[in-house]
């Protein structure tokens, strides 16, 4: 009896180095298993739950544990039944907004809510959205894999009417819970940033991310995963129309100027954004992340913050009556 003690320890010791756990760990709920925001497939879940609610005595185990399975298989019936009332009733109240961003998303039907579906972004309408529809859009896409584990996605925050504009890389996962881009100690380094060429956050500064969800473990975006964000990004800077625009770390730098880029290389010059029309000057410094870890990087920041500062005003001369 000892020995198949020492034996089932070590077995469950393994199990929790590989990160596996107990067999009967909890998968999901039931509402995890019908997301209430998935782009274009609000008619996907409704027929889904009325094809639940004829198939309850057969459904799918929500737990691993046998013992455990009437329960589950009750519960998540019955909470997807009551989805559906209340979906059906928010699909007929949807408003036309709404309806926009869904049909640019253009999301393919499925009935297997455990995989997200991968749309087919169409930019072109994307670029005729307003603020409202664009957020809409944002939280609804799956254009790539980063929307599968995000809790949120973040579209940006700040003054739309701003002469600055501030891009980043990605939501940690201090903003993947709040919603909102830089908060924790990047952010306060970049409020500090800031506050040393007199800006302020909210005020004359809109912040954006490259992407808008969460990369896992704070990993560096992908290209692909850059490429589903961009329509939204051009969108976001159409929209703001900034006077100067200051990409934050090298993925920043890359999608706005559409070049590999090496940070070291790219700073200390004028760069500039051009898309449609547009053609914003780009300063290219360090993430806020980045000096954190490598403090004596932030002169260097900090010359390029002087010369977006520099720019601005030179920027503002040119404008001035003669």
């Amino acid at each position: 009896m000892n020995t198949l003690n020492m034996n089932n320890n070590r077995r469950a010791s393994v199990l929790r180095e590989m990160g596996l756990g107990p067999i009967w760990r909890m998968r999901g709920t039931a509402a995890d298993a019908v997301p209430e925001s998935r782009p274009g497939v609000v008619e996907n879940v409704a027929a889904h739950s009325a094809h639940a609610a004829q198939a309850q005595h057969t459904h799918a185990h929500t737990y691993t544990h046998s013992e455990d399975s009437s329960f589950a298989n009750a519960d998540t019936n019955q909470t997807r039944t009551a989805h559906k009332t209340s979906t059906e009733t928010r699909s007929e109240a949807r408003s036309s907004l709404a309806q926009s961003a869904r049909t640019a998303l253009n999301t393919p039907a499925t009935s297997n809510t455990s995989q997200q579906p991968r749309v087919a972004l169409n930019a072109a309408a994307i670029s005729q959205f307003d603020w409202s529809q664009l957020q809409t859009a944002v939280a609804e896409c799956s254009g790539c894999v980063l929307c599968e584990r995000r809790k949120q996605a973040v579209l940006g925050v700040g003054d739309k009417q701003a002469d600055w504009l501030l891009v980043g890389e990605g939501p940690g996962a201090e903003e993947d819970e709040r919603g909102e881009p830089f908060v924790g100690q990047a952010g306060k380094l970049l409020d500090n940033m800031l506050a040393a060429i007199g800006l302020r956050r909210g005020h004359n500064v809109y912040i954006a991310n490259t992407v808008k969800c969460r990369p896992p473990n704070n990993r560096t975006p992908e290209a692909d995963e850059m490429a589903a964000c961009a329509p939204y990004l051009h969108r976001q800077i159409a929209l703001l129309q900034p006077k100067i625009i200051v990409a934050l770390g090298r993925p920043a730098a890359q999608s706005l100027l559409q070049q590999d880029i090496k940070i070291s290389a790219a700073r200390g010059n004028l760069h500039y954004y051009e898309h449609n029309g547009l053609r914003i000057p780009v300063v290219v410094t360090y993430h806020p992340a980045y000096l954190l870890r490598n403090l004596p990087d932030k002169a260097k920041a900090w010359d390029d913050l002087c010369l977006a500062r520099q720019t601005m005003q030179t920027l503002a001369n040119d404008a001035a009556p003669s």
